[in-house]
């Protein structure tokens, strides 16, 4: 298969799988949702990456020496349905790029990424791909089995915790915001005090 390296030369209304993504080396970020390709926002604002280092900070060092690992973008994600087991690069169609996600089990993580879902996705809304994240994603991930899924609203300092419930479903379980403490339900030993998260958008 040629190398693409323009993104002019791919075919928007055609579907593609992981295969094809892998052949790709322009400078577009892309993510690939069910085969359609979904050009990415631009570089995020300064706020956003500072909100991602503050969110990323704690996180860390609570899963330091621990069986999980939290990873941020770009990091490529390989999502499908959570009742098929791993698949080949050519049977799937939707790689994402989370700000942030934890991934607990290790067998799914290669020299590429992760294969299949991860246990905690975080996403930080921006101008660009709040559409993105709210609807198409909030879709992707339920169906793939992402557990707990957090949507970050970085003008209204606060934080949407969503949590997969027997059916499939996302059930919103908390809404944080300002110097709330937010603590994942798959990790309740983990706190989060917003406060640090929003500190330096708060200052400006």
């Amino acid at each position: 298969m040629p190398k693409i390296t323009q993104l002019s030369q791919l075919d928007l209304n055609q579907t593609y799988s992981y295969a094809d993504y892998l052949t790709w080396s322009f400078d577009e970020a892309v993510e690939l949702i069910k085969g359609k390709i979904m050009l990415m926002s631009p570089a995020p604002n300064v706020n956003h990456q500072r909100i991602s280092v503050n969110l990323t900070s704690p996180i860390h060092q609570f899963f330091r020496h621990k069986k999980c690992e939290v990873f941020v973008a770009p990091f490529d994600v390989r999502l499908y349905d959570r009742k098929k087991s791993i698949l080949a690069s050519q049977d799937i169609h939707t790689v994402v790029q989370p700000d942030l996600c934890v991934i607990c089990n290790p067998d799914i993580l290669d020299q590429q990424g992760c294969n299949g879902a991860p246990d905690w996705i975080i996403e930080i809304l921006s101008k660009g791909n709040s559409k993105r994240e709210m609807q198409v994603k909030y879709q992707l991930y339920a169906e793939s089995g992402v557990q707990e899924y957090w949507l970050v609203y970085p003008n209204d300092q606060a934080i949407h915790q969503f949590i997969l419930d027997t059916e499939g479903h996302y059930q919103l379980k908390a809404m944080y915001t300002d110097d709330d403490v937010a603590t994942p339900q798959l990790f309740p030993d983990l706190t989060i005090d917003l406060t640090d998260v929003f500190e330096t958008w708060a200052s400006e």
